[in-house]
């Protein structure tokens, strides 16, 4: 089944790494009717990741030539093939981050499936989709809104209700007001936890308070924040720390753990090695029997619980957008996420 098919889409491409964003250029091909697992989407937005502009700039190394980048959108159904049975003709729609990881853990080879990087993204106008790798949006959110999910907030609650999912008093540290923190800071509000935000910003701090986080940090005030953590949990340490720095905040968030509590490594934000480090966090990982979990996004029967909890807390975790560029503008808006002015995401509106 069909309609509405164009028969062109626009899309972008990045033909080197070498150029950075700048380098980004638009090209058109013909729109290909859906095989018959797949399913042709409207691409509405396009969310923004670090990893897009780490990959624009080099540092996230791709094989593709001239990859289409970008790996979260939004979009509507124009075509199922013919053994599609769970979508239909406007039905809303994202597509998980890595397309064949449809639950349980994913494998080397199923992470080759990742959008954007390991193979090509959703920055363009139309395209299909393997069914298994897609789910409904949520009814409340608009496309904007939902395009942010994929990533961002899928790695926040994996982060949080992975294997050992957070519970109702915890307390949760989150770093910084990024896509991925301020879905963490939302969820774990959602799920009944105490918030630690921290930023560089009071005005961002100042939100992040609004958004329910019961305590604020300015690291560029308090460097050593880790003491002030363990000032505010009575010297305990936070249950969970949501780590998107890498290497310089590393050492800080083992600090500011309690004795058995876990670090979900989500970013690299700080770079990944710290050359000639004598910061021994392998023996402080043993001694205080801490949990260090790297987080590669999610599946997707993670994403359709993640969106039950959406649906269940619509006002508390309704996605934050900082700004929304039009498609022609992309490279604004990759300017605008490596300023780090954002708080919360940055988006693409693809479809008028």
């Amino acid at each position: 089944m069909s309609s509405k098919i164009p028969e062109t889409t626009r899309h972008y491409v990045l033909p080197d790494q070498d150029h950075g964003y700048q380098a980004l250029k638009i090209e058109e091909d013909p729109v290909k009717l859906p095989r018959a697992n797949e399913v042709l989407v409207k691409v509405h937005a396009v969310s923004l990741q670090y990893r897009d502009l780490a990959i624009s700039k080099g540092k996230y190394r791709v094989a593709i030539p001239n990859v289409t980048p970008c790996s979260d959108m939004a979009g509507e159904v124009l075509a199922v093939g013919e053994t599609v049975k769970e979508f239909k003709i406007g039905d809303r729609v994202c597509a998980n981050f890595t397309s064949d990881h449809v639950y349980a853990d994913a494998t080397e080879e199923v992470t080759q499936t990742s959008l954007g990087g390991q193979s090509h993204g959703v920055l363009t106008q139309c395209r299909s989709f393997p069914a298994h790798s897609l789910v409904h949006v949520p009814n409340h959110l608009n496309y904007l809104e939902a395009s942010t999910l994929p990533c961002a907030a899928l790695t926040a609650y994996n982060a949080l209700d992975g294997p050992s999912p957070l519970k109702a008093g915890d307390t949760v540290l989150v770093q910084g007001t990024g896509g991925v923190s301020i879905f963490a800071l939302q969820f774990a509000v959602a799920s009944g936890a105490t918030v630690i935000a921290t930023s560089s910003s009071d005005a961002k701090l100042e939100r992040a308070k609004s958004l329910g986080a019961t305590h604020v940090i300015n690291y560029k005030k308090n460097p050593k924040w880790d003491k002030e953590v363990l000032k505010l949990t009575s010297d305990a340490g936070v249950d969970r720390v949501i780590e998107v720095g890498g290497t310089e905040t590393l050492p800080l968030s083992i600090n500011a753990v309690r004795n058995g509590g876990q670090i979900p490594m989500i970013g690299f934000l700080s770079g990944v090695a710290p050359p000639g480090s004598d910061f021994k966090f392998v023996e402080l990982i043993f001694s205080r029997a801490l949990t260090l979990r790297g987080i590669y996004i999610g599946s997707v029967a993670q994403f359709k619980d993640m969106n039950k909890l959406i649906a269940a807390n619509p006002e508390k975790t309704r996605p934050v957008i900082d700004k929304v560029f039009p498609f022609d503008d992309a490279k604004q808006a990759y300017a605008h996420l490596e300023s780090q002015k954002h708080l919360g995401k940055v988006v693409i509106k693809v479809a008028e």
